[in-house]
């Protein structure tokens, strides 16, 4: 899931995330399909991470090897 910061002033009701109040600078996840409804409101939402990036980043993690005595 993609995640998201409120920056609103004042504390809202997200329907959409099963009727939950959302603070000021609360970073909350939300459906990767719906991530650009909520940046495109950069008044009130700003991106903390994309859809698929934890993903993609423990992928790459994981496909690199730890080189040992590489200084040998």
């Amino acid at each position: 899931m993609a995640r998201v910061r409120f920056i609103g002033p004042e504390p809202v009701t997200v329907p959409e995330l099963g009727g939950r109040a959302v603070q000021p600078d609360e970073v909350v996840e939300v459906p990767d399909a719906r991530f650009d409804g909520y940046v495109c409101q950069p008044q009130t939402w700003e991106s903390v991470e994309e859809p698929g990036a934890s993903r993609s980043a423990k992928k790459t993690a994981a496909a690199k090897p730890a080189s040992k005595g590489s200084d040998d």
